[in-house]
């Protein structure tokens, strides 16, 4: 039974990506802590219908879901991004993480390999993608730092391949991949390329929550290798999704909401244009 309009308080969130997917996460994650609240919400936002949220706790922590980033088929990618944070930002949610397959532009990475970005290159058109213009956002320690730190801790539990700590995500539109010549001019400049990491960072930021991301290359970007195998990122996709599921979870449990050191709360000022934004607040 879907529920609309009941915006539910969480401790935390996690954006489904292409790493779980093919899976019915977080159902499928075998935890006897996990404990499904309402597994069909959905919320009228400003920016439309958002996509279907699911809530769960784990060891007492609430946790507001929902899959592939919110992008659904004559829905803007957006206005998808603001209907999942401005429901996020109703519902408190103060820790975000979220998962997705990318390609790799750094010529030592491959399929498989994890990556926690610690920065990033914002490459999209999708620019002015906010939810009001109150905040200076300041985007040094992008993201969350402690979340990154447990992510890596986690994975090095569940995963037996090769994980790095840091790397800078480029984003670009999609959906397509990009091209030789787009690789190999973000070659030395960033380490892998994908297509969800903005305006997720910043508009998270902009909520006052911590952020922080995990990425599996399931490709090489073009011209890294001459080829690269369809059937490789399809395994990948079905066969690793528990994997990232039982992560993202064990994250979340790691994570101490009530002694967090990171900076992330300091990064957030209240924007020098006040009164540009009050006389814009007025004539809405």
């Amino acid at each position: 039974m879907s529920e609309k309009n009941k915006i539910p308080k969480a401790d935390f969130a996690i954006i489904g990506g292409s790493g779980t997917l093919s899976s019915d996460f977080p159902l499928n994650i075998e935890d006897d802590n996990i404990k499904i609240l309402n597994n069909s919400i959905f919320i009228n936002t400003p920016y439309g219908m958002s996509p279907k949220f699911i809530l769960f706790s784990v060891n007492n922590k609430i946790v507001l879901t929902c899959k592939m980033h919110g992008w659904r088929s004559g829905v803007t990618r957006s206005d998808a991004s603001r209907q999942i944070f401005w429901t996020f930002r109703e519902a408190e949610v103060k820790n975000i993480l979220s998962e997705g397959g990318v390609g790799s532009i750094n010529h030592l990475l491959d399929p498989r390999d994890l990556i926690i970005p610690d920065d990033y290159i914002d490459l999209s058109v999708r620019k002015d993608v906010m939810l009001d213009g109150r905040y200076l956002l300041i985007m040094r320690e992008s993201l969350c730092k402690e979340l990154r730190k447990n992510l890596l801790n986690v994975s090095r539990k569940y995963f037996q391949g090769r994980i790095f700590d840091r790397g800078i995500y480029a984003v670009t539109d999609g959906r397509h991949f990009e091209s030789p010549a787009e690789i190999a001019m973000l070659n030395g400049h960033a380490d892998i390329v994908g297509q969800s990491l903005a305006p997720e960072v910043y508009l998270a930021r902009e909520i006052g929550a911590c952020y922080a991301n995990l990425s599996f290359v399931v490709n090489y970007g073009e011209g890294i290798k001459i080829s690269w195998s369809h059937d490789t990122m399809k395994d990948i996709f079905f066969d690793d999704a528990q994997m990232i599921g039982k992560i993202l979870i064990e994250a979340i449990k790691n994570t101490d909401i009530n002694n967090k050191k990171c900076n992330c709360n300091s990064l957030r000022k209240e924007t020098l244009l006040k009164d540009v934004y009050n006389q814009e607040s007025d004539k809405g």
